[in-house]
């Protein structure tokens, strides 16, 4: 890193400002060990933000009966899918923890009760992001889960009860995908995506900016479109919880804006 560039980083993180908070869009597994459009967007990223004190992840893979966070000192690196080569398998992510900031999380939420885990470790959802955008494996790092039986409205609130983590240096990373339909999918096609994979991801785009946080909770009322891409809502509730966390100075700005095999988007929302 050039001096002028962790000057940068250094006066930001003095001044007090807020961490910016991240949803990424993971895709396919196999981004953790290609080199492509979508790992460099992460790796850039990555780079043009402070070093976190810690990585918080709210990722589309965990999904639980209540919510929960990871408080392990060493989470293991969990390979949640199948039908990939070896060379996928082999890849572990061995950053260290972070108990104390899953406590902190517990005693800062008081709409939901939040149960500190010592089973999971880091899901692909989370290290095969994290892998470009800190290679060394050096920062901590804990999961928060989704939990299934709960509407979109309580997700939202519970992450409200987070916003003060980005001033501490945490950095919160949602981590699914805005358009994920894998059963309209073909990863070996990435011809022209489908209409209403376009038609929603551009909706998405136009309320995230605009602000509209209330139409994009409301998911349900988008029309076809938003059911074809949100058949079930793991992969999209990661962004409610980044959304969440914005303030009305911050910034939004966006990455990665593709679609993938015809039916995922990939794309990225920076805020602040």
């Amino acid at each position: 890193m050039r001096l002028k560039d962790l000057k940068r980083i250094t006066d930001h993180y003095q001044a007090g400002e807020s961490m910016p908070a991240l949803f990424v869009g993971h895709g396919n597994p196999m981004n953790a060990i290609e080199d492509n459009s979508f790992t460099r967007g992460w790796s850039d990223c990555a780079q043009d933000i402070p070093e976190p004190q810690a990585i918080l992840c709210v990722s589309a893979h965990w999904e639980t009966r209540g919510s929960f966070v990871t408080a392990m000192e060493k989470p293991k690196t969990i390979h949640d899918f199948a039908g990939f080569p070896q060379s996928l398998f082999d890849v572990q992510y061995p950053s260290p923890g972070a108990p104390e900031w899953a406590k902190e999380v517990q005693e800062s939420v008081a709409s939901a009760s939040i149960g500190l885990d010592y089973k999971w470790g880091l899901d692909h959802g989370t290290w095969s992001v994290l892998i470009k955008m800190y290679p060394n494996a050096d920062i901590p790092v804990f999961q928060l889960s989704l939990d299934h039986f709960q509407p979109a409205s309580y997700h939202y609130a519970l992450a409200e009860e987070l916003k003060a983590l980005r001033k501490k240096g945490v950095l919160v990373v949602g981590s699914g995908n805005i358009v994920h339909n894998l059963r309209m999918a073909n990863l070996r096609d990435e011809s022209q995506p489908y209409d209403w994979a376009i038609e929603f991801d551009a909706l998405s785009k136009q309320l995230i900016e605009a602000g509209d946080h209330q139409a994009l909770i409301n998911y349900d009322r988008l029309g076809q479109a938003a059911q074809l891409s949100i058949p079930t809502p793991e992969h999209y509730l990661p962004l409610l919880y980044v959304l969440a966390m914005q303030s009305k100075t911050d910034t939004v700005s966006f990455f990665n804006e593709k679609i993938a095999f015809r039916s995922g988007s990939m794309r990225s929302v920076r805020i602040g």
